[in-house]
């Protein structure tokens, strides 16, 4: 990876923020270029100027392809791919991921969502990027079949499919590490109404588990990011010298509980 180049972020509302990911990203010393094709701006033709990107999640479809926006990603994301560039997927963005490799992206077939913090468990082979189980924040309805060619990393009890990578750079990630308590109170007021939904855990539940919870996957989410984008240890060196509460690895749950082949 280039790193005088920035970072591309999508995200797809006129509230979204990149919150925690945007944060980290910028402590380890890189710039970002946050574009909304949902508000008109555009995503590159090629990835020349830019040395990964990192697609965010949306209140809509990966199936919305009545929408401009949702296919001129579906067509987008070849070229990320086809460039060799490190791309994240975030919810809707792994979705889209998924359906860019010819998988279905299909609701529950119980109707069951995920919103709220939630376990997920690594596979055998997620365990080099989830070394145990931690539990995460999610708010999705729809989830995706594993793509032909991809390896599961990370699996769940409602929704079987919580993580996956294709190739050596392109990852998926139903569940979103990027939340602060500033985006899960607005979350929680805007999308009141999802709460009482089948899966869907109450708003103090979701403050509570998130202060209980943030730090592992803060700390997670740094380390993912790191190996991504291939930064050595040099830049865990300078996060525990200034962060003296952050940690290698994420405790999450007991290592007693699951890790799934």
């Amino acid at each position: 990876m280039t790193r005088s180049l920035p970072v591309l972020l999508v995200v797809h509302q006129a509230t979204s923020t990149p919150g925690l990911v945007g944060q980290v990203l910028r402590d380890m010393g890189l710039t970002l270029d946050i574009r909304c094709p949902a508000l008109g701006d555009t995503l590159p033709a090629t990835m020349a100027a830019h040395s990964a990107a990192i697609a965010f999640g949306g209140p809509m479809s990966a199936n919305d392809d009545h929408e401009p926006f949702i296919r001129q990603e579906l067509a987008w994301i070849p070229s990320v791919l086809g460039a060799e560039k490190p791309y994240l997927g975030i919810c809707l963005g792994a979705q889209l991921l998924a359906r860019v490799l010819g998988a279905t992206v299909a609701p529950h077939p119980q109707g069951q969502r995920e919103i709220g913090y939630i376990p997920i468990y690594p596979t055998l082979t997620g365990r080099a990027v989830l070394p145990r189980p931690m539990v995460v924040y999610q708010w999705h309805q729809e989830g995706f079949d594993l793509p032909r060619g991809s390896h599961l990393l990370a699996t769940g009890d409602t929704f079987p499919h919580q993580a996956f990578r294709y190739g050596p750079q392109a990852y998926g990630l139903q569940f979103h590490p990027e939340m602060t308590r500033l985006m899960i109170n607005h979350w929680t007021t805007a999308g009141a109404d999802h709460l009482t939904a089948p899966g869907a855990q109450g708003r103090p539940y979701h403050l509570s588990q998130h202060h209980l919870y943030h730090r592992d996957v803060r700390g997670w989410l740094r380390r993912f990011l790191s190996q991504w984008l291939g930064h050595t240890l040099q830049t865990e060196a300078v996060w525990q010298r200034y962060s003296p509460g952050y940690r290698h690895g994420n405790p999450g749950l007991d290592s007693s509980q699951r890790a799934v082949p």
